[in-house]
């Protein structure tokens, strides 16, 4: 009888796991087929061509797929090249919204090398997969302190633990699955919603720079929380307004700030998602910045200008004299959204701006197998950046590129 095992069939999202199939014929023609059913009901699978060897094992982390979704050797292929099943809506994006439930992939192995209607297919093997962003022992709290529309995940233990403020793009909205995976890093880790947040629906108004500056000291006087070891990540627009606390704010004393795919303009151009109240974010003046920066770029980002961007900020920083605080990761055949291993790559999703009524549908860019290596690496260079200095000793530093 043909078995299928994956280990641990139970882990976290950033974690691998070792698909192994024993007991087939030797020399046999398998497909190993991934199947997840997103939180808004969307099916998403993946499949990878596989034959046998001399003992009937397949090992997905050690073995050639000859073809499907993805070839090659790739240990977490089935992850991050699923894809919106045949028939599917155009558009989709697959993000976690319950992160206090796991995301369940079946795993399968069926005879021959199939390409579809997987659904009318008897396996010859299964598994159940959970994928967790939140380890055990997280603590999720919802924030409205203050006005705040936020999410606080702890990590497990007693504390006090560093903290990073962390912030999504312009589709506004309270997005927490990098947030929980952080704080299962041993990071903890506010989720901020600032554009379409409680506040602005009741005042009509646009949240301020004082909003964010509200989160911050939430954290700072937090008992769990190092109120001295206090980070910022933005991603997309949230690097906009990252870069511009770092550099501006009074109140928040950042430890150090990474920016994922900057979106930094500093002849003054502006992009069709933002909101009038930030535009001047698109011009911070770099060179003031005092604390340790990580720049992550994808050079095929379709969406915004990231490598030109990168250039000017170090051009600035160099100038200044600041650029010993600059570290860049830069990506190539990456697209924009580069966010934790193994989320599956789009190239275009649908997207609504927060400023508009209607969904665009938006170019990210991205080649699949080395957007997915870029989102693998650069997650644990960002982690040891952040870890670094925020465990580290007194003084902040930049982490030369040699120790990443």
């Amino acid at each position: 009888v043909v078995r299928l095992s994956v280990n641990p069939s139970r882990g976290l999202m950033d974690e691998k796991f070792v698909i192994l199939v024993q007991n087939a014929p030797p020399g046999s023609e398998l497909t190993v087929h991934a199947l997840h059913q997103c939180d808004d009901g969307h099916g998403w699978d993946a499949f990878a061509h596989y034959i046998s060897d001399a003992t009937g094992r397949v090992n997905v982390s050690e073995d050639c797929s000859l073809g499907g979704t993805y070839s090659g050797i790739e240990p977490m292929g089935l992850l991050w090249s699923l894809r919106p099943v045949p028939g599917s809506k155009p558009g989709l994006r697959l993000r976690k919204k319950n992160v206090q439930e796991p995301m369940l992939v079946t795993v399968s192995v069926y005879e021959g090398h199939r390409k579809e209607g997987f659904a009318d297919l008897v396996p010859l093997a299964s598994a159940l997969v959970e994928r967790w962003y939140m380890a055990p022992g997280v603590r999720r709290i919802p924030v409205t302190e203050g006005g705040l529309t936020a999410t606080l995940f702890l990590p497990p233990g007693l504390g006090p633990f560093p903290a990073v403020l962390d912030l999504w793009g312009g589709g506004g909205q309270l997005v927490e699955y990098r947030a929980a995976l952080l704080a299962s890093q041993g990071l903890a880790a506010l989720a901020i919603d600032y554009l379409t947040a409680k506040i602005i629906k009741e005042t009509g108004k646009m949240t301020t720079f004082k909003y964010f500056e509200t989160a911050y000291r939430y954290l700072e006087e937090h008992p769990q929380i190092l109120g001295s070891r206090i980070a910022m990540l933005g991603l997309s627009f949230g690097t906009s307004v990252t870069l511009r606390m770092a550099v501006y704010s009074k109140v928040m004393k950042l430890r150090c700030a990474v920016c994922i795919i900057q979106y930094f303009v500093p002849s003054g151009r502006t992009g069709y998602m933002l909101v009038k109240v930030f535009q001047d974010c698109l011009s911070v003046q770099v060179g003031r910045l005092q604390c340790p920066l990580m720049l992550v770029v994808g050079e095929d980002d379709q969406n915004t200008a990231a490598q030109e961007s990168a250039n000017d900020m170090k051009e600035m920083m160099e100038r200044a004299g600041n650029s010993h605080l600059l570290t860049v990761l830069s990506y190539p055949d990456t697209g924009h959204l580069i966010e934790p291993p193994y989320t599956p790559h789009v190239r275009a999703s649908n997207f609504k701006p927060v400023n508009l009524n209607e969904i665009l549908m938006i170019l990210w860019g991205g080649q699949t197998a080395a957007h997915s290596r870029a989102q693998e690496d650069s997650w644990k260079k960002i982690l040891l950046f952040l870890r670094v200095n925020l465990f580290g000793g007194i003084r902040p530093a930049a982490v030369p590129l040699s120790h990443l």
